[in-house]
Formats: C-alpha cells, sequence, structure tokens
C-alpha cells in the first residue's frame, strides 16, 4: 500500500534546476521533490507521496492525519518501523 502521507516541509533547496525540500512527518525526515508545488514555502504542510509533494494541507488537518496514521500503524509500513519507532 502506498499513502500520501503529510508533512511540513523543513528545508527548501535547488538540485540542479529542482526544488527539493527536506520534509518531517512527526520527526521522521525524508527528501521530496516539490516540482509539482513551486509556490510552497518552508513551514507548510503537503502531502507526500512517492517522493513527490502533491498538495498543500493545513496543520491541523496534517496533525490529525498523521496521529491517525501512526495509531493505526500505517506510518510503520510507509516511512519504516525502526525510522518510526526512534522517532517517538
Amino acid at each position: 500500500m502506498c499513502l500520501g502521507i503529510p508533512g511540513r516541509i523543513t528545508e527548501i533547496w535547488d538540485d540542479r534546476g529542482t526544488r527539493m525540500a527536506l520534509v518531517d512527518f512527526g520527526g521522521v525526515t525524508r527528501t521530496v521533490c516539490l516540482a509539482y508545488l513551486p509556490d510552497v514555502t518552508v513551514g507548510q504542510y503537503t502531502i507526500i507521496h512517492a517522493g513527490f509533494a502533491l498538495t498543500r494541507v493545513d496543520e491541523e488537518a496534517a496533525r490529525q492525519t498523521l496521529a491517525m496514521f501512526r495509531d493505526l500503524g500505517l506510518l510503520d509500513a510507509e516511512l519504516g518501523a525502526a525510522e518510526v519507532e526512534a522517532s517517538r
């Protein structure tokens, strides 16, 4: 299963003409591509799927979704059980 997971952008940079970001998923971070969201900024929340930021979401919705995914054990499957457990 591949979920679209909300995350908070903590850093943005240019990698050979492509906007990239470091995104925090409640303690676990990943590098993602911002090609589909050229105007997103640090501090905003986005839905990430397959390494791409797809849409912006508000902070409250992102936090609720992350909490639900964590409670259901879905973050373990999507982000890696060891990394999720270490972030708790």
